[in-house]
């Protein structure tokens, strides 16, 4: 929801964490840009009258089910319900200063929003109830709005708003909710500016346990004692060799396992940040420079901090620029006739900010969320079954199906072919040398982990997959 635009160096350093809502001032930045290059759905509002200021906007985390509400109302507003914790209805808002607001359509408003619902936005309103010294009819207006619908302010009286010509703090930014969902909110507001003259609010949802997290934890390879790992992962012979087969991968997964985590660090994933390449060590300072500033005019405002908070964020646009301009011309400069065409699309890719792929956190099937890792799952396999299902195949094959079917298949071979023949240590080894850094399976044992095993180890690991090769019995 904004007016202000925040500099595109506060943009690409924020993260969307799932459960957290973020306002800030950004619709005019987006203008003409691609909310997909930061994983956002974006739903926006324009001022009707065709004047270049005002507009709403909410953006909502890929990864996060959503619904788009549509409004009716000249209001510049727009809404949809969002899964945080459960499905909540969000509406940002903005109501011009300077424009007579009918409180019919504040009424209107709030009607057409299911609840639970949060109500964000620039109202432009002052009264002593949020924190403002005095009041005025628009702070009236929104003071009725409260007591006639029951709702709930979650404002505690800290400045969302800066005036520059009068080097002034007001509160016109305000989080208003329903009753039921009060106990669990809390707000921050952030004391940098980020090249705005709104401060942005953070809205946290504080029940904990709630959320399901789709990013698991990992291991930190970079970091692990190998030869550690290497003497606390030993397969013996009597795990493999005196146990069924189902025990014997039971032993073996755990003695890896046990052996990873008390050798090899573990860190929680985390949504990967966009890249930005321009990003230099002059960035950095002038930053640090910029803050400082700010910070030194917040709490001495005098006419000489201010003029030197000025200086500073004039002199970090400048920086930032520069920056950008640089690493673009070098960019350009290294896509030459002699480049790979692997190289060229991940380049292409990479200016783009095409985002990496995340976990699937929700499907609507029929009207319906599921949420649930097991419902995900199994909604995804019954689809896939369906579009697997024989009656998708004509007539012609499946009569072809059918005959072919019948026929005997002769399992029966010579036991001295290669094929048949137990796998050898060098095999196993060689196969090892050529895998990629793929993902584990559900015992989390990574290939990486294989390969640091002791030559005795390995062998015993050998004759475990030889047993099961041999006996034909998978482990369940």
């Amino acid at each position: 929801m904004a007016r202000k635009t925040p500099s595109r160096s506060h943009l690409d350093s924020e993260e969307v964490v799932p459960g957290w809502i973020k306002i800030s001032k950004l619709p005019r930045y987006f203008a003409g840009h691609n909310p997909d290059k930061y994983n956002l759905a974006f739903l926006t509002k324009n001022n009707i009258n065709g004047r270049a200021s005002g507009g709403v906007a909410l953006l909502v985390a890929h990864d996060s089910p959503y619904i788009p509400l549509n409004l009716n109302t000249q209001l510049q507003a727009v809404a949809a319900r969002i899964q945080v914790q459960s499905f909540i209805t969000i509406r940002n808002l903005y109501l011009p200063p300077n424009q007579p607001i009918d409180q019919t359509h504040l009424n209107n408003l709030i009607s057409q929003l299911p609840v639970p619902f949060l109500l964000l936005g620039d109202f432009n309103g002052h009264s002593p109830l949020w924190g403002s010294p005095d009041s005025n009819s628009r702070g009236f207006q929104i003071e009725r709005l409260l007591t006639d619908h029951n709702l709930c302010l979650i404002n505690s009286g800290q400045p969302t708003y800066f005036h520059q010509p009068t080097r002034t703090f007001h509160v016109i930014d305000l989080a208003i909710c329903s009753p039921s969902i009060l106990p669990f909110l809390d707000l921050t507001i952030d004391d940098n500016l980020h090249n705005s003259d709104h401060f942005p609010i953070i809205l946290t949802d504080n029940r904990s346990g709630q959320y399901t997290s789709y990013l698991s934890q990992k291991y930190a390879f970079a970091a692990a004692n190998w030869v550690k790992f290497s003497l606390l992962a030993n397969i013996t012979s009597e795990m493999v060799e005196n146990n069924t087969i189902d025990d014997a991968v039971s032993f073996v997964t755990k003695t890896i396992i046990d052996a990873a985590n008390e050798s090899i660090p573990r860190f929680k994933g985390k949504n990967r940040k966009q890249n930005k390449p321009w990003w230099n060590n002059e960035c950095q300072q002038e930053q640090k420079r910029l803050g400082k500033a700010w910070g030194k005019f917040r709490r001495y405002p005098t006419t000489v901090n201010l003029i030197a908070f000025k200086r500073s964020r004039a002199d970090f646009r400048r920086i930032e620029r520069y920056s950008k301009r640089t690493s673009w011309k070098s960019f350009v400069s290294s896509i030459t006739s002699s480049i790979s065409s692997h190289e060229l699309w991940h380049k292409v890719k990479k200016a783009f900010g095409t985002p990496t792929s995340n976990p699937i956190s929700a499907l609507c099937v029929n009207g319906q969320t599921i949420t649930s890792l097991k419902g995900i799952a199994n909604t995804i396999a019954s689809t896939l079954a369906n579009t697997s299902n024989s009656r998708n195949y004509n007539r012609e094959f499946l009569n072809h199906k059918m005959k072919i079917e019948k026929k005997k298949l002769n399992f029966n071979s010579r036991s001295d072919y290669s094929y048949n023949c137990n796998f050898t240590l060098q095999e196993f080894q060689a196969c090892l040398s050529k895998v990629h850094k793929s993902s584990p399976g559900p015992d989390n044992i990574s290939y990486i982990m294989l390969l640091h095993l002791t030559t005795e180890s390995q062998t015993n690991l050998l004759y475990l997959f030889n047993r099961i090769w041999n006996e034909q019995c998978f482990p369940s």
